[in-house]
């Protein structure tokens, strides 16, 4: 069940992150004393998230798109980042919505939508799992023996990331617009909270301050989709 569940999930999972956005607007008791606490505690694990993501991208990128909604694989890759843990890019999504739902400074989104979303990924990977043992076999068996599925192998962890060359090109394509995504899910949510706490009026002030950083935030993503748009900016 868990692997059929996982199958259907991987072909949708797409969506996951915008119902985990929409979950974390979910009403519940205060968690912070600030909403810009909540925002700012909550923009720590969100970049922390990113950070993972942005190693495993920037050293072994590794498509996890499947073939016509389907989980596949050409190659099992074992370098980078995935040499210290088999899931490093739902590892960092799994902080990056965590971080949503700090910044939230709901305890139902906090209590929910973590535990929820590790359920769902989970089931991706069972269902992942189910296939790359399918096809590599002993090849495969022997990685899950020395590298944990969602934890880290800590030995070796420096040497690799500094042996490696770092696509730096390749992050900032594939990462530029889930990093918009997740800074503006914080900056709402934060405006949000400080209207509900303060009213308008009392807000005022900060609302501007959080505005002022929203846009430097679109000129830095108007900037990169342009540099991307006209190949100034490829991928490596």
């Amino acid at each position: 069940m868990i692997v059929a569940l996982g199958r259907f999930l991987f072909r949708y999972r797409n969506a996951l992150f915008p119902c985990a956005i929409a979950l974390d607007f979910v009403p519940g008791p205060e968690t912070f004393s600030s909403p810009l606490a909540a925002a700012l505690a909550g923009g720590l694990v969100a970049l922390a998230g990113q950070a993972v993501r942005g190693l495993t991208v920037g050293l072994d990128y590794i498509v996890r798109g499947g073939r016509g909604g389907k989980v596949y694989a050409d190659d099992l890759v074992t370098s980078g980042l995935f040499a210290h843990c088999r899931n490093p890019l739902y590892v960092g999504n799994l902080l990056m919505i965590t971080g949503l739902a700090v910044a939230a400074d709901s305890l139902v989104a906090l209590v929910v939508v973590p535990p929820l979303f590790l359920f769902a990924y989970h089931c991706i990977v069972s269902a992942e799992e189910e296939f790359l043992l399918g096809k590599f076999g002993d090849e495969y068996r022997r990685y899950c023996e020395r590298t944990p599925r969602f934890g880290v192998r800590w030995s070796g962890l420096a040497q690799t990331i500094g042996s490696r060359q770092f696509h730096w090109r390749r992050l900032v394509v594939k990462e530029y617009g889930t990093m918009f995504a997740f800074f503006t899910g914080i900056l709402v949510l934060a405006s949000l909270n400080l209207v509900e706490q303060r009213g308008f009026e009392g807000a005022r002030a900060s609302l501007a301050n959080l505005a002022a950083v929203f846009g430097g935030g679109v000129l830095v993503w108007l900037s990169t989709w342009y540099l991307k748009k006209t190949r100034r900016l490829v991928g490596d």
